[in-house]
């Protein structure tokens, strides 16, 4: 499959997230002719990739990409956040990123996070390499899991989620997942040596 039938097949599993017209995404993101796009979503539609509805995909059509899901607070956007999502970005075809709640934030950081978790979605969704961003579910994170539904969780290398907690609770819940463990190239570079470098000052940048 080429790499413009990748892209729409992906574009078409972020809309079901996000509830746009995957024409419309696609317009903004590749530089295609609307009767070649035309063209190209009909032989997907042929070859069985995408429902006939032209808005869903396919059993076929979703096994056809890797969804990788990454989370976090990204309260502090640094290197060290860029690395990992780049990272996670390579292991598949969609990265879709799940922002902390504003109580999930405070609890991680024993703090009031700088930004309320919509302005985080939103830095985050910024990104290139990534392709939705979402605000999570009040402590269960299995509901957002269950959603996306990804073929593998990407944790960074200082997230305290256990694999084998992460990979039972996705079988009871019927979704089959591989888990990545991110290394960071810049360990030293991380919110928490942020904040203690500039202490209560950062609230003031």
């Amino acid at each position: 499959m080429d790499i413009f039938n990748k892209e729409i097949i992906s574009a078409f599993y972020v809309t079901s997230l996000s509830r746009e017209n995957p024409v419309d995404v696609l317009r903004r993101k590749l530089s295609l002719s609307s009767d070649y796009l035309t063209e190209r979503i009909e032989s997907l539609v042929e070859n069985s990739f995408i429902e006939k509805d032209k808005k869903t995909l396919t059993e076929l059509g979703r096994g056809s990409i890797r969804v990788v899901l990454a989370g976090g607070v990204f309260d502090i956007i640094h290197p060290g956040h860029l690395h990992t999502l780049r990272a996670a970005k390579a292991l598949g075809n969609v990265l879709v990123v799940v922002i902390a709640t504003d109580k999930t934030a405070q609890k991680i950081k024993n703090r009031i996070p700088l930004h309320n978790m919509e302005l985080r979605r939103d830095l985050v969704s910024s990104l290139s390499m990534v392709d939705y961003a979402m605000v999570g579910h009040e402590g269960d994170i299995f509901k957002t899991v269950k959603l996306v539904k990804p073929d593998i969780i990407a944790l960074g290398y200082d997230q305290i989620h256990q694999e084998k907690f992460i990979v039972d609770g996705c079988k009871k819940i019927g979704v089959d997942v591989s888990i990545a463990r991110l290394q960071s190239p810049v360990p030293d570079i991380k919110s928490s040596k942020i904040e203690s470098d500039y202490g209560k000052s950062i609230y003031g940048l």
